[in-house]
């Protein structure tokens, strides 16, 4: 009985079921810090880049 205990105390240990969930969870924190750190240079990039789409636009038509 004891050896059964024991080996279900090492299965449980090693089931590595919530691992995934764990790495997925830390990535998106990590992106998100990243875009909170780095919101002004973001913002900046995306209006320059949609002024740039929108004058070359103009060309077209």
């Amino acid at each position: 009985m004891l050896t059964s205990v024991n080996r279900q105390i090492l299965d449980f240990f090693k089931e590595e079921d919530g691992v995934g969930v764990i790495e997925v969870v830390l990535i998106l924190v990590v992106l998100i810090g990243l875009v909170i750190i780095f919101k002004k240079q973001i913002t900046t990039l995306l209006e320059n880049i949609f002024k740039e789409i929108n004058s070359q636009s103009k060309e077209v038509y």
